[in-house]
């Protein structure tokens, strides 16, 4: 049986930088990623499906030097995102967090990222396979090695550590967890697919020159039903955009007292629109009184997965810890890290999955919950209270709040609290609404799934 010292399933963000730092620190790794095919790459490669935006104290959060990202990845430099309300919006130029990146963000072409992510792994001595899939992963406490990985094509590997890192989708990391919970637990319950996860749709439009924004994120809130739902334009190549949504999984009309509110949603509709719907209803919305929208906003075929669009999962549960007695850390998407909230979580993910494969190979797994807590918990723990605040904001909410946050607006961070008063009870409302929910989750109590509840 062939033996490595650490496997990792999945070849994503989380676990290219899993195997990259395992093998930097004299670990035997192999990285095994199933692979899928994709228009705008050659080989197979990693489910590289996001809308792809990096926000400037996102590349500090990765450890990575902007230097070192090849030009072709970089799509755009941006200054600026603006939210969009039914009637009010707002536009924000600065993240207000500090940052060695010294523009606001920018958007990236994910494919590509993936594979420079792999040549790094691989350039640093991890063993990296595509086109293999994980179908089992059998563990002994007591045996030597720990874990033997069992492929799709029935060959077992032996590992002393496995890192998961199989994406929001969780194929593998759910039915190891079971070795591990109580029967019955409602962890398993909350985390699966249908019920853990956004889906999201995106697609590929060329955009006319005076229409194309390249230095901009729109996103449009209170425009679709839904938890954290909402349409998203993100620049690419010019004058190529992706248009694109992501709302929760099975909703139904009759879930919402007034769904007519929501400005993409037609009186006669008798169910949730779906992807594509969406995505003509809001060019039409936007763009409709000046452009014939198929003529003049044409898909791209030969981007993403196929035909230029792209369907895809993305975490909406608080994130988990890992059995880390077992020998078993769990990274990126797989352990809820990305976040509907903010559109994906390229960044946290490839942290995760650092920090992951560093202690995997240093033989001190049993330091991973804490350790990714303290690298990545701020960010999380934002994340998690701001998507609790507006969990439930409809059309009126969103605009009460950008018309807010315009009052709130200044160049002095230092007055801060000065301009929450100047702007009303509103704005004190949403700020200690937000401060109280961060109290509430504070010392890791964002966490859904702690890792005294696994039983060894």
């Amino acid at each position: 049986m062939e033996r490595h010292d650490v496997i990792v399933v999945g070849g994503g963000p989380a676990g290219a930088n899993a195997g990259r730092e395992a093998a930097a620190h004299g670990a035997d790794v192999l990285v095994i990623e199933q692979g899928i095919p994709r228009e705008d790459r050659d080989d197979l490669g990693p489910d590289s499906t996001d809308a792809a935006g990096m926000l400037d104290y996102w590349v500090d959060i990765m450890e990575l030097d902007p230097a070192e990202i090849p030009e072709e990845i970089i799509l755009q430099e941006l200054d600026s995102t603006e939210f969009i309300g039914p009637n009010e919006s707002v536009i924000l130029r600065t993240t207000g967090m500090d940052a060695t990146y010294d523009k606001f963000g920018f958007t990236f072409h994910r494919a590509r990222m993936d594979d420079w992510m792999r040549e790094r792994a691989e350039a640093e001595g991890a063993n990296y396979v595509v086109g293999r899939s994980v179908k089992h992963v059998e563990t002994d406490l007591d045996g030597a090695p720990r874990h033997v990985v069992e492929l799709a094509d029935g060959e077992e590997l032996a590992a002393d550590a496995v890192i998961l890192a199989d994406g929001p989708q969780r194929r593998v990391t759910l039915q190891v967890l079971e070795g591990f919970l109580p029967a019955g637990h409602s962890a398993l319950e909350r985390m699966a697919p249908t019920n853990a996860n956004h889906i999201a749709y995106q697609e590929y439009r060329r955009f006319p020159e005076e229409a194309f924004e390249p230095t901009v994120l729109k996103f449009w809130w209170g425009y679709i039903p839904g938890e954290t739902a909402y349409p998203w334009v993100f620049p690419n190549d010019d004058p190529v955009a992706r248009v694109g949504l992501t709302m929760p999984i099975g909703m139904d009309l009759n879930d919402f007292d007034d769904p007519t509110s929501y400005v993409l949603i037609d009186e006669d509709d008798t169910a949730i629109p779906n992807g594509a719907t969406y995505i003509d209803r809001l060019l039409h919305n936007v763009y409709g009184g000046r452009y014939d929208i198929d003529a003049d906003f044409p898909r791209v075929p030969d981007r993403g997965k196929r035909g230029g669009v792209e369907t895809y999962a993305i975490s909406s549960t608080r994130p988990i810890d890992s059995p880390v007695e077992a020998g078993i850390a769990i990274a990126g998407g797989a352990m809820g890290t990305t976040s509907a909230f903010h559109e994906g979580g390229y960044h946290v993910a490839t942290r995760s999955g650092s920090i992951a494969g560093r202690l995997a190979a240093q033989g001190a797994l049993d330091r991973y919950n804490r350790a990714w807590k303290e690298a990545i918990g701020d960010e999380i723990l934002r994340n998690v209270s701001f998507a609790d605040l507006v969990k439930d904001y409809g059309p009126a909410d969103w605009d009460r709040a950008f018309a807010t946050a315009r009052k709130m607006q200044g160049e002095d961070d230092d007055r801060l609290i000065e301009r929450i008063w100047t702007a009303g009870f509103p704005a004190i409302k949403v700020y200690l609404g937000y401060k109280w929910r961060k109290r509430t989750y504070r010392n890791g109590k964002y966490v859904q799934l702690t890792e005294d509840e696994y039983v060894y």
